[in-house]
């Protein structure tokens, strides 16, 4: 079954290649594979039984995202962001136990998340509006808060007793490299260019899914 996560590898290894080459050709098969192999290794795993389907369904839709945003980023953004925003409800679909547990610590995880994306999205949101692409800041606004509650749903997991602590920490930082991952591609795209940024975006969004997927692999097997 490791069979699936050593490709994954490769195919991510391949894609960050190809993003800093600008090879397309090796570009157009390595990005849909990596998430085709995180699939078939959670099925073979796990076999898709309780809360694992939802996370099967977030990596579909995932997938369907990076092949949208790999065809016409520009044409297709607003599909591929709706595609990874249904993927992330399906990701929260999958720790709904986690956000139905209220403490202390949640509250203050929680308060935490929101005051970072707040500040975050203030700049990408004041970007938008600078440059006349206003028909973006509310789907952008949306996706952030979606993505936000994901992120911190998965972080609930540390101080959940159900979840074994290695699952609990791979989750949780998979979670944290998927925003970052999309902190990175807003930034690039909207407010100022990074350095590297498409290859630094590409490797945190596949550590980040590959982590989430391990950590749930390892909770649920």
């Amino acid at each position: 079954m490791y069979i699936w996560l050593v490709l994954a590898f490769i195919f991510a290894s391949l894609e960050a290649l190809a993003v800093s080459k600008n090879l397309e050709g090796v570009e157009y098969l390595a990005k849909p594979a990596v998430m085709v192999c995180l699939f078939l290794w959670l099925y073979s795993s796990t076999g898709l039984q309780g809360n694992t389907f939802w996370f099967g369904v977030g990596i579909l839709l995932s997938l369907a995202g990076d092949v949208l945003l790999m065809i016409a980023f520009d044409r297709l953004f607003l599909f591929g962001l709706a595609a990874f925003l249904f993927g992330h409800l399906s990701y929260i679909t999958g720790f709904k136990d986690e956000l139905e547990t209220v403490s202390a610590w949640s509250l203050l995880l929680l308060v935490f998340i929101a005051v970072s994306v707040i500040r975050m999205m203030r700049r990408v949101v004041g970007a938008l509006r600078a440059k006349g692409e206003n028909n973006l800041v509310y789907p952008v606004i949306i996706y952030g808060s979606v993505i936000s509650m994901m992120l911190y749903a998965a972080m609930s997991t540390i101080y959940d007793p159900a979840w074994k602590t290695s699952a609990a920490l791979f989750v949780s930082l998979g979670a944290f490299l998927f925003c970052a991952s999309d902190v990175i591609l807003a930034w690039d795209k909207f407010v100022s260019p990074v350095k590297n940024g498409r290859v630094f975006n590409i490797v945190t969004y596949y550590l980040g899914q590959i982590g989430l997927i391990a950590g749930v692999i390892s909770q649920f097997r």
